[in-house]
């Protein structure tokens, strides 16, 4: 408590001193700026740019720079003068108004087209392999085909869809404060759709509303009835045949039978016929590349990249000579379902069940609980453009046990130079039934725009709050100080580049969040005019630390960068030592490479989201770049070397004094050695130590939990299968939570990401049983000094 006294008193010296000035790098190190009020909407940073490398045409032309002169729009919001009536009844009448005004193309599928395609002509026929063959009586083949078909889809109902959309407004309008989304966005999408290449929306998974809350939002924004792309796992029968009666698509069980199943492929190619319809008539498409909330597994969508494979074998076969893509991210403040499917995942959501869930959110949340939601559209891309580019990115890829195991256990010492290669998604008999070079294209296709909607996602203040309060203040905060706090790292997030979805008075602003937090944070009054905010002790941590995550890509090449270099300093200086000790050491940038490899190939691949066409060592100099942009590293000369600036007296050799002028084979820099004299250190700024312990502390519910299954190697009952496994050590880590306090680990997502990562570590091992796969400790981990190896080895990085 003193010692929060103290900050206070200090930060109401400081704050009298400076005034209304503040600082832009409030956290001690970096130039002091004029204050710049994100709050405000002064400034914004856009993004969600397509990756130059893989589609440099599109990053150009499908790009407007007038776009964010537009501001924002609340697309739940409907009054009188958005209809074309005026008058005292249309007020009380405006959103049925509104429903009935929304333009609903003609979306009429045609059966007897999908009847008479190419390929399904072919499986009747006979002509394609597994095909049904011309003993089949046609009828009997023509119902099947009907039967698979309306199990797919069904023709949109234009009076079912208004009566729906007017039901959803309202719900909408109680449940949240607003629905943004950015106008300039919207247009860069709408002149995209110009182009007469259909849309195909590719966005993250935050809550089961977002299959209905992205179409409406499309639709009222004149982009017409989309058709989504429903789990089946995740609907009754009842709530799937509403659902395509309302635009929803659902793969049919048929579709993963085996690929020599008659009925298997026949499924297979109705589904592509459907799909090259739905392309040719220009219907806007809405894919979900991220699994279920919820769901305990892989973060990439299985069935997301099986609807994805079939757009892209339509274009590939020239179905349609191209399709845009569209990553798109929605952000809550507060998941309204997640208390629900936390626990019920697994069960499949019924028709009245959900109307149930409807009722108790309204009674639930109630006006006082409103939440606001961000959607995102990033730049749109060609998906010809990347499948010709993308190809050239490829390279040798290793598995985690090549690239890691000799190392931690101290047979080696170099990193190979080749990338990592770890899959986690499942395929589908769908995307089986492609080539192979395909399905890695569609793989690397669906980590290349995951990757660019988590990029465009905007960051809300719940998730501000909950860093602050989880990594940088465990113990509490007075309100005065959050407030500065607050701005601190809105600021810090704007400036990497990351939007945030809140805007408003600061004071205001922290109090609409602590509402929403109120069950995970206790205030205690302790002197007038101020508060203390503590975090409440216990397993309500696990729902802080989740809610950090959020903001975790924002500052994951800064994570990443300090935990390596915890890592580089821990066999040096003791985890405990001061700052000025550690920052007497020199850090040398092979050094350096070496340990932000490691640290990269240790780290799931469904955490950072590489893009397939950013190689390893690219993004080791990114976070190098970070951890200097943002002060933590000092350049530093080695004592006795010449100085890096001092090329006068530089000695070129004589196979680059008489090297052809053409030739490129070499890079003049391989003989200078340029990287052996290049070090650095810690810096001594007065807030680095506190900003550095920040960073580190955004990995360590993972590295924590990996470092506690490490230890529990020795405890666990193997074999055994991978669920109760996952069991065990879930309970493993709930039992040290309560005895340690660290419930933010106590995560079975993260239970099932330490498994997953020991297995392609060969740490565990994988084999077939009467009982079903069985996982058991790999020889070379059964031994008691090779599992403390891999436990210390992970411990090296966390810090705090």
């Amino acid at each position: 408590m003193d010692t929060i006294l103290e900050a206070r008193l200090h930060t109401q010296q400081k704050s009298s001193q400076n005034g209304r000035e503040t600082s832009l790098w409030s956290s001690g190190f970096g130039m002091k700026l004029e204050a710049v009020t994100p709050f405000l909407g002064k400034y914004r940073p856009f993004v969600g740019r397509c990756c130059q490398t893989c589609t440099p045409k599109s990053w150009e032309s499908l790009f407007h720079r007038s776009i964010m002169d537009l501001g924002f729009c609340n697309a739940i919001l409907v009054k009188e003068e958005n209809t074309r009536f005026r008058g005292w009844l249309v007020r009380r009448l405006c959103y049925f108004l509104w429903s009935l005004e929304q333009h609903i193309p003609p979306c009429q599928d045609a059966p007897q087209k999908i009847m008479e395609s190419t390929g399904v002509q072919n499986v009747i026929s006979g002509r394609a392999p597994g095909g049904a063959g011309e003993g089949q009586v046609p009828n009997l083949v023509k119902k099947e085909v009907q039967r698979i078909l309306g199990h797919i889809q069904a023709p949109p109902c234009p009076f079912l869809l208004r009566l729906f959309s007017w039901a959803l407004l309202r719900f909408l309008n109680c449940l949240f404060l607003n629905v943004q989304l950015h106008k300039g966005q919207m247009k860069m999408v709408h002149k995209a759709a110009q182009a007469g290449s259909p849309l195909v929306f590719l966005s993250t998974h935050k809550s089961l509303l977002d299959g209905i809350l992205l179409p409406f939002v499309l639709l009222s924004q004149g982009l017409g009835v989309l058709r989504v792309a429903w789990d089946p796992r995740a609907c009754s029968p009842i709530l799937r045949a509403l659902l395509r009666k309302l635009g929803g698509l659902f793969l049919p069980p048929e579709a993963n039978l085996p690929l020599d199943s008659s009925e298997g492929v026949l499924a297979r190619a109705v589904i592509h016929a459907a799909m090259e319809q739905l392309l040719v008539s220009r219907q806007p498409l809405l894919i979900f590349l991220e699994e279920l909330p919820g769901a305990q597994g892989p973060r990439l969508s299985a069935l997301g990249q099986a609807w994805l494979g079939l757009v892209v074998e339509a274009v590939k076969v020239g179905i349609v000579p191209d399709a845009l893509l569209v990553p798109v991210a929605i952000t809550y403040d507060l998941v309204p379902d997640a208390p629900r499917y936390a626990h019920h995942a697994s069960a499949p959501l019924g028709l009245w069940t959900g109307a149930l869930a409807v009722l108790r959110s309204l009674r639930g949340w109630g006006c006082s609980h409103r939440v606001c939601v961000r959607v995102q559209l990033a730049q749109p891309f060609s998906l010809q453009e990347y499948t010709i580019n993308a190809r050239s990115c490829w390279g040798s890829r290793q598995t985690l046990e090549q690239l890691l195991q000799p190392i931690v256990l101290g047979q080696c010492t170099a990193v190979p130079d080749t990338e990592k290669e770890q899959e986690w998604t499942p395929v589908t008999q769908p995307l089986l039934a492609l080539k192979e070079e395909d399905q890695c294209l569609i793989r690397r296709l669906s980590c290349h725009v995951l990757n660019a909607s988590v990029a465009s996602s905007a960051v809300m203040s719940t998730a501000i709050m909950a860093t602050l309060l989880l990594f940088k203040h465990p113990k509490g905060v007075f309100l005065s100080q959050l407030l500065g706090e607050f701005s601190w790292l809105t600021e810090e997030t704007l400036l990497r580049g990351f939007d945030v979805g809140f805007s408003g008075q600061l004071r205001c602003l922290l109090q609409h969040t602590l509402s929403l937090l109120r069950a995970h944070v206790a205030l205690l009054r302790v002197r007038q005019g101020d508060l203390l905010v503590v975090p409440r002790p216990g397993p309500g941590l696990m729902d802080l630390a989740r809610l950090s995550t959020e903001l975790l890509p924002a500052f994951l090449s800064e994570a990443v960068g300090a935990c390596a270099v915890r890592g580089l300093l821990a066999g040096r200086v003791p985890p405990e030592g001061p700052w000025e000790l550690q920052g007497i050491e020199l850090l040398s940038q092979n050094e350096l490479y070496r340990q932000i490899l490691l640290l990269l190939h240790l780290l799931p691949q469904d955490l950072l989201l590489l893009p397939p066409c950013q190689s390893s060592y690219c993004y080791c100099q990114e976070v190098l770049d970070r951890l200097i942009q943002c002060g933590l590293l000092v350049a530093e000369e080695t004592p006795g070397s010449q100085l890096a600036c001092d090329t006068g007296r530089q000695r070129l050799s004589a196979k680059l004094l008489w090297k052809p002028s053409g030739d490129f084979t070499d890079s003049d820099s391989d003989d200078f050695e340029e990287a052996e004299g290049r070090y650095f250190r810690l810096s001594q700024q007065s807030r680095c130590p506190d900003f550095f312990l920040f960073l580190c502390r955004l990995l360590s519910p993972l590295l924590k939990a990996f470092a506690q299954a490490a230890a529990f190697l020795h405890q666990g009952q193997l074999p055994d299968s991978e669920s109760g496994y996952v069991e065990q050590l879930f309970q493993f880590l709930q039992d040290t939570a309560q005895e340690e306090g660290f419930f933010e680990c106590a995560d079975p997502n993260l239970a099932i990401s330490a498994i997953w990562t020991f297995r392609d570590l060969g740490v565990l091992q994988q084999t077939q049983s009467p009982a079903g796969p069985m996982l058991h400790l790999s020889p070379t981990f059964a031994s008691r000094d090779n599992q403390e190896k891999l436990e210390q080895f992970i411990r090296q990085f966390i810090c705090g």
